[in-house]
């Protein structure tokens, strides 16, 4: 009997390991869309300002990091609007922990020394 139990408490000994993970288990922890959505909302909520691109998403050991564009100033025409690119931290549950201003430009002007995402 013993040979019969030992696999079945090894894969209960597995599944209470798996949902100690976290705080209440992974199964709890935001996917990628919903952190996304939810960082928007959040830095729309500390700025005052609509987020209106992600242009950089990447989970870290600390949760996740986001670049996250925003309108800052509305001109005419559109192109010479003022947007800013905000670094913004997330913890592993999707809540913001911190944000940053990395840059401001016009919308309709291209950044040239900027390589990739970041």
């Amino acid at each position: 009997m013993s040979d019969t139990k030992d696999p079945q408490e090894s894969q209960n000994s597995q599944k209470s390991q798996n949902s100690d993970k976290g705080k209440g288990g992974a199964s709890k922890r935001p996917g990628p869309v919903q952190v996304l959505r939810d960082a928007r909302t959040q830095l729309a909520e500390l700025t005052g300002m609509e987020a209106e691109s992600v242009s950089s998403f990447e989970q870290t050991e600390d949760g996740w990091s986001l670049e996250v564009e925003v309108l800052e100033l509305a001109r005419v025409p559109d192109t010479m609007s003022l947007m800013a690119s905000y670094q913004v931290e997330l913890d592993p549950d999707g809540q913001l922990t911190g944000y940053r201003r990395v840059r401001r430009y016009e919308r309709g002007r291209a950044d040239a020394h900027r390589s990739g995402g970041r």
